[in-house]
């Protein structure tokens, strides 16, 4: 049976009492924890200036794709007589019901598509400006039928249409991505 090394083992010990670990975040206390929460968010910033617009594309494009894929089974879509009414309105009873559900199926499937795969951006830019004056139009056409819940709330189908100017916004972003426009940090942080 060997000794313990009792000598080396308190030299240890002693030096490290002489020369503690030192945090790798500077200062102590309040400071030390906000400085390691700007690291992290620091992080995290980085990150999110990295992928969010790819992140956007992407969603963006999801929700074009389902609720496009949902317009090419007649009585799937909870947009399908919103749709046909709106579109009989701007086409002046041209275009049949079940016509213009196809359209607008296509429409928004390519659109999906194309933002999803990150591919003929510009295209999908243009055809989702048609596409959303297509889908905001029924606050303008169809008011009565959007808002005439309890007072002036809106009715589900006017939910449905008023969620989409945050699309809007999401397109515009989007939109700006093509002309070179990218996230950058601020050189100035407070």
């Amino acid at each position: 049976m060997s000794a313990i090394p009792f000598p080396s083992l308190i030299a240890r010990y002693a030096a490290a009492a002489v020369h503690p670990v030192r945090s790798r975040v500077s200062g102590s206390g309040i400071e030390g924890i906000d400085a390691r929460l700007r690291a992290i968010e620091a992080v995290c910033q980085r990150w999110l200036i990295a992928y969010s617009i790819a992140i956007l594309r992407i969603s963006v494009g999801a929700v074009f794709l389902g609720f496009g894929m949902l317009k090419f089974f007649p009585g799937v879509s909870p947009a399908q007589n919103l749709v046909e009414s709106t579109t009989h309105i701007l086409t002046f009873g041209l275009v049949p019901g079940a016509t213009a559900l196809v359209a607008v199926a296509v429409l928004e499937c390519t659109i999906g598509l194309c933002l999803i795969a990150g591919r003929a951006m510009r295209g999908a830019v243009y055809l989702l400006v048609i596409q959303l004056a297509g889908i905001l139009s029924p606050i303008v056409l169809l008011p009565g039928r959007l808002f005439s819940g309890t007072g002036i709330a809106p009715t589900l189908e006017g939910q449905y249409v008023l969620k989409d100017i945050i699309i809007v916004g999401a397109a515009l972003v989007l939109a700006a991505t093509l002309g070179g426009a990218r996230l950058a940090a601020a050189t100035n942080n407070k």
